[in-house]
């Protein structure tokens, strides 16, 4: 089964792709989803002064507001009614992923199917609306507390505030489940994906204008692009690299007959936990820059004000602390995402075994032995594209139009759309094969 899908793969054409109607109209779909998104993120809010929020945006735009501003495509940078993003329904969704893990109702519910899945579904959407509510709501007395920024401050503003970008992210959350439902591709990861390649030209723009006007050498940008190539490449072979354990199956007997055993593979990635360890790692060292810049370094001591420019980008005690975070949050996310004991257990129940351990507990240590290796080479190759922008940056001054945890995301919501769109391909050529295999069965009947 699996050479025949290959096969099919390779024989992929443009033909083809012409052909499969329903895959079109899920693309103009998808397209027309994300083209709405960008248009929320240009619609302002109401109520503030353009010119003074710009001043009050450009003065924080290095810490975590900036992070924010990346995943939302510019909303915060113009503070739009989609200023909120998707982050808060990411949050719910890792706080529920969590809880599931430590609450036995929940991990209850987890291992139920299909009907557990909408529950916990459900209890994601009621941790969004708190979370959105709350993050709104310290938007709204944030805003207030800058200078001129709110034209009238007071409770009024601050209720429509928290309607208007809550209001923003239920619709991104709904509009998400559409995309992921009716169009291609998984509707969270592709609204991030095309809120940070919104970026992308103006900031290409902008690096290719220095090397015009010789503020950067031409070599060193050409460099940095080679560079570039090369990570991507290196982001591309690792997410699709697996370590596959053999499974084998004992042979049964229906009946009369007798059955071989089958074969089969348990496929463990090599980075497991995604781009979550950098999104987590990021947030908590911006934190106290962010926390700093609202309170005002002026009013902090000295200590506070040396640690806090210690932790700022391309500093070396910044990359040290970056770089220990993603590893821990590395190992610390895939033990929660993947747990070998039910894997082991569900191997068992199936009567599946891997050839040489004993199923059960056996199986489970075996299973985490093999995890935990391929999560230290998943770490180091984490650590190592997160780091790397953040030391050419540093070292060379050139502005790069995608740093470590962006360029994860792109590579890998591309390449996951991608292997989606020839799913659909080799699905409508399935359908093909069979309905030739019908025709010629009909002929041959006559």
């Amino acid at each position: 089964m699996a050479s025949a899908a290959e096969q099919l793969a390779s024989n992929l054409n443009f033909s083809t792709f012409a052909k499969a109607e329903d895959l079109k109209k899920r693309l103009w779909f998808t397209l027309a989803a994300l083209l709405v998104y960008r248009l929320g993120t240009h619609i302002p809010l109401p109520g503030l002064n353009p010119e003074a929020y710009a001043q009050a945006f450009r003065g924080q735009s290095g810490g975590i507001l900036g992070l924010f501003n990346m995943f939302s495509g510019g909303a915060v940078e113009r503070m739009a009614i989609f200023a909120l993003g998707i982050m808060p329904y990411i949050s719910a969704s890792i706080i529920v992923q969590l809880m599931t893990s430590v609450v036995p109702s929940l991990e209850a519910l987890k291992k139920e199917g299909e009907q557990g899945r909408k529950i916990i579904n459900q209890y994601t959407r009621y941790g969004t609306v708190i979370l959105g509510a709350l993050q709104a709501y310290g938007i709204a007395a944030g805003l207030e507390s800058g200078q001129g920024i709110v034209t009238e401050p007071g409770w009024f503003f601050r209720l429509s505030t928290v309607v208007t970008l809550l209001g923003g992210t239920m619709f991104l959350m709904w509009l998400g489940e559409q995309i992921t439902s009716r169009g291609i591709g998984n509707g969270i990861s592709l609204i991030i994906f095309s809120g940070i390649a919104a970026g992308l030209p103006t900031a290409l723009a902008g690096t290719l204008e220095l090397g015009r006007t010789g503020a950067l050498p031409t070599a060193l940008i050409l460099t940095v692009i080679v560079v570039a190539i090369a990570v991507i490449t290196l982001i591309v072979f690792v997410e699709r690299a697996q370590r596959r354990l053999l499974i084998q199956y004992p042979k049964r007997q229906v009946g009369n007959r007798m059955f071989q055993g089958d074969t089969s593979h348990l496929p463990l990635k090599l980075n497991t936990s995604g781009v979550i360890p950098a999104i987590f790692a990021s947030s908590l060292l911006l934190l106290p820059a962010t926390a700093a810049g609202f309170a005002g370094t002026s009013e902090l001591p000295n200590w506070a004000t040396m640690i806090i420019s210690s932790l700022g980008h391309g500093q070396p005690l910044f990359m040290l602390f970056y770089g220990l975070l993603i590893a821990f949050f590395a190992f610390f996310y895939t033990a929660i995402v993947f747990n070998p004991k039910d894997t082991a257990d569900n191997l068992k129940k199936h009567g599946g075994f891997i050839p040489g351990i004993r199923p059960g507990e056996r199986t489970a240590e075996y299973i985490d032995y093999v995890l935990t290796r391929i999560t230290v080479i998943g770490a180091i190759y984490l650590v190592f594209v997160c780091i790397l922008p953040e030391f050419l940056v540093a070292r060379t001054g050139v502005p790069l139009a995608l740093g470590g945890t962006s360029l994860l995301i792109v590579v890998s919501v591309t390449l996951d759309t991608v292997a989606q769109i020839q799913g659909h391909l080799i699905a409508q050529q399935y359908e093909g094969l069979i309905k030739k295999s019908k025709l010629r069965g009909g002929k041959r009947g006559r």
